[in-house]
């Protein structure tokens, strides 16, 4: 690993007339495609039945025109994309991921429903033991199958989905937003601590539900609202909306700040934020904390390059590509080798050798996990003419696991915990390396009443964390 990887994307839609669902459902996936590369899945709902189509790959490898044919006009469908999580009984196989892909669906006699699911719950081993214990029976690996069997228990028990829904939001501790598809209607929850973003929009009538507001722009959906830390909302086929919040007092907010800093697409607007601007603002920082003389920024595509127009903007120094991305190289994550993988990594990014050369050149990436990428990258700008190479990074060091949907689950694995900054300066081949400080990262809110989570960085969480 040596970029992090969100590990899901949420989608769903219901109308009240027969639409073009799964359509919207495969247009708004890959909008969100950033957020999960390795799977996708979705699940239209016709008459009673559940048209499902789940695989590996990416969205256009998946959805061909005979499965959208084959739902062409139907009043829901939800979907997801999906990266495999750090850990997953220690089972990282291709068949382990093929599995594991969502929405996971289920077809019990008190209900019929879909669940896509984003986050990472930190209580799943103790409730899969629970479930296990009464006779439970596992067909995954992951977190999202628990809160599937534990809706089926409270729909039992109270007959309604929402209810079922909202108590289940009790019992789950860590990160989840979720939406649960019905033939009838949409449920859409975040945790009470807001790890993961969940928003709601409109279209021609239709009730939309997405992870990010991109995937909202990209089927042409206004944007509404937020979905708040703690809120269930149920729309159903007329449109009628329901609503239910849990009691937040004493609660400690916690939206991933890496949300801001990498994961989402810079487009989108998450809890009132727009993340472009918030990653431009990050650059501007990253400037104040250390001026640098230098003939041009550029920003590590994708992720650095908001940040580093923010720096450029603040610094006066004109911003630059320094790179061609080669959008057409397969995922990395497939490669049988660390080598191979190293190898289809560098043949990503070409360096534009008429812009660098000569050049003393700032650049600006998000962050630095294991170092061998910064190190490559560096390399191939000397190699391409480059000066000096003086790499700002728009996040603090990262030195602690997150345990709420991100592949961050050792700190054997970060740069940070190992080496002090002057030494990972060394190690990768920069003139001058300067990380974000992690007051500038967390204030970064724009007057918003938002409350980030940034245990990666310090090693505080929002939530206990049972080991």
């Amino acid at each position: 690993m040596e970029k992090l990887h969100e590990e899901c994307g949420i989608f769903g839609i219901i109308a009240d007339r027969p639409i073009n669902a799964a359509g919207h459902a495969a247009a708004a996936l890959l909008s969100l495609q950033h957020r999960g590369q390795q799977s996708a899945g979705i699940v239209a709902f016709d008459g009673g039945k559940m048209i499902v189509k789940k695989d590996l790959g990416l969205v256009t490898d998946i959805f061909g025109q005979d499965f959208l044919d084959s739902c062409a006009f139907t009043h829901t469908a939800a979907g997801h994309v999906r990266y495999s999580a750090a850990r997953e009984n220690g089972i990282n196989t291709t068949s382990n991921l093929s599995v594991n892909a969502q929405p996971i669906t289920v077809s019990h006699k008190c209900a019929a429903f879909s669940l896509s699911h984003n986050g990472s719950l930190t209580n799943a081993a103790h409730l899969r033991q629970k479930i296990a214990e009464k006779g439970g029976v596992f067909y995954t690996t992951n977190d999202s199958e628990i809160v599937a069997v534990l809706i089926v228990e409270q729909c039992l028990k109270t007959h309604d989905l929402e209810k079922a829904v909202f108590n289940v939001m009790d019992a789950v501790e860590g990160a989840f937003s979720i939406i649960v598809g019905t033939e009838d209607k949409l449920v859409a929850a975040r945790d009470k601590n807001g790890f993961r973003p969940l928003c709601m929009g409109r279209l021609n009538g239709a009730t939309v539900f997405a992870s990010e507001s991109c995937a909202l722009d990209c089927i042409g959906a206004e944007f509404v609202r937020d979905i708040a830390a703690g809120e269930l909302v149920s729309a159903d086929k007329s449109g009628q909306i329901i609503t239910l919040q849990k009691d937040l007092k004493g609660v400690k907010r916690g939206l991933c700040v890496f949300e801001y800093v990498y994961f989402a697409r810079p487009d989108s607007f998450i809890d009132g934020i727009s993340v472009h601007a918030a990653r431009m603002e990050m650059g501007r920082l990253l400037f104040r904390q250390k001026p640098t003389n230098a003939d041009m920024v550029c920003g590590v595509p994708d992720s650095g390059i908001s940040a580093a127009y923010g720096y450029a903007e603040e610094s006066g120094i004109p911003y630059g590509s320094a790179f061609i991305k080669n959008r057409y190289v397969g995922r990395t994550f497939i490669a049988p080798t660390q080598p191979k993988r190293e190898q289809m990594v560098g043949s990503k990014l070409s360096p534009l050798k008429a812009s660098i050369l000569g050049k003393r050149i700032v650049l600006v990436d998000d962050s630095i996990v294991r170092g061998t990428t910064s190190a490559n990258i560096i390399k191939a700008l000397r190699v391409a003419g480059a000066k000096e190479v003086h790499m700002r990074i728009s996040s603090p060091p990262f030195k602690y696991p997150c345990y709420f949907g991100t592949d961050v689950d050792s700190r054997e694995n970060l740069i940070a915990n190992h080496y002090t900054v002057d030494e990972i300066c060394r190690k990768i081949g920069a003139d001058s390396l300067v990380y974000l400080p992690y007051k500038d990262l967390m204030n970064i809110k724009f007057g918003r009443d938002v409350g980030f989570c940034g245990g990666c960085f310090d090693g505080k969480y929002p939530i206990k964390i049972i080991h």
